[in-house]
């Protein structure tokens, strides 16, 4: 499973659902984008050392996954079957639905705008 930025947040803040959700998973993995978005959230929260430590400790129980040459091929095509459909969704979350289909795992968000993809599953919470 492939965490969007909104369900680490909700994790890292101990929300009880998204935490039972994961402990049931194999594979927990966190895109990079999602690590720049979660960092780029917390640096001007009042938490941040809170986050910061949090993150020291627990980023290595996690798979991060990187762009890579291979991961433009779905996101290109995504972006496109996008663009034929009209719905463009943000520039971070294609990346994220890219890598997604790369590695055949499910993204957990709340953002409803992933469902809209064939290729892609997203479970909530």
């Amino acid at each position: 499973m492939i965490l969007d930025t909104d369900a680490l947040s909700a994790f890292v803040d101990g929300a009880p659902a998204v935490g039972a959700i994961l402990s049931a998973q194999n594979r927990v993995a966190i895109p990079v984008i999602v690590l720049g978005e979660f960092r780029y959230g917390i640096m001007a929260s009042r938490h941040r050392k809170t986050y910061d430590e949090w993150l020291k400790i627990h980023l290595r129980d996690f798979d991060i996954l990187a762009i890579s040459t291979e991961t433009t091929l779905p996101y290109a095509s995504l972006r496109a079957t996008l663009k034929r459909l009209g719905r463009p969704i943000p520039a971070n979350d294609a990346w994220i639905a890219a890598l997604a289909m790369q590695y055949g795992l499910p993204i957990l968000s709340r953002d409803e705008h992933f469902d809209a993809l064939p290729d892609v599953r997203r479970v909530g919470w």
